[in-house]
This record gives structure tokens, sequence and C-alpha cells, in this order.
């Protein structure tokens, strides 16, 4: 398992290799919490949130990474393993970023992507 200020120093590496573009007008920064986030629409304790991005609010436009997320999903994993897991997340957080500030909601999106990988969710579970 490796320490949450490693997982730090793994996120800053991943930011470091992406574009200065994709930073701007992200105000709320990238943020990692130690909290364990479990999906509040899971059907059983098996569906973690690994990363999440919010655009409005008082907290503005921010990235946030759950270490208790990952350590719980992969916790004994090789760091490269948890380092793939982490430039995935981060990416996948940095384009919901890029697509909402260009005005881009639904259709052909991550949002729908998402909303596609939770019904495939639900359908496994249904199936049980």
């Amino acid at each position: 398992m490796i320490s949450i200020d490693e997982f730090e120093e793994m996120v800053k590496e991943e930011m470091d290799e992406l574009p200065d573009y994709v930073h701007e007008d992200l105000n709320g920064g990238v943020l990692i919490d130690p909290a364990v986030y479990l999906h509040p629409g899971r059907v059983a304790d098996d569906l973690y949130i690994l990363g999440t991005y919010s655009y409005g609010g008082i907290m503005g436009k921010q990235i946030v990474l759950y270490y208790g997320s990952f350590m719980r999903t992969m916790g004994s994993a090789p760091a490269e393993t948890i380092r793939r897991q982490v430039r995935e997340t981060l990416r996948h957080e940095f384009l919901h970023h890029l697509e909402t500030r260009a005005g881009l909601f639904y259709k052909g999106t991550l949002i729908e992507e998402d909303r596609e990988r939770m019904m495939k969710y639900y359908l496994a579970h249904a199936k049980e």
C-alpha cells in the first residue's frame, strides 16, 4: 500500500504530464481526499468513486481524487498499477472539465458514457 504522501506525489507527476491549457479555469485545483467514497447509487458496497469533477458552487471548478477509494480497491497492487489508474482517473476528470468549459453536457460526452456504465452496473446486479 502506498502512503497518501506517495499518492499525492504520483498525482502531481501525472498532472505535470498534461498540457497547461487543461488547467485553465480549474480555480479549485486538484485535491486529494483521504476518504473512501462509495457511489451513492450503488446496489451493494462494491462501487467506489475514485475521482470527481465539480463545476459550480462556492468551491468553483475542481477535481478531487479519493485516496481511500484507490486504496480500498487496489491498495495491495504494485505502485505502477496504481499510477496507471491515477493517470486514467485524472485524465477522465480533466476531460469532464474540458467538456464543461466547451459547453458540452450530454450527447457524446463523458456524462453520457458514465450513465451508460451505471446502466451496465445495474443490469449486472439485476441478473444476480
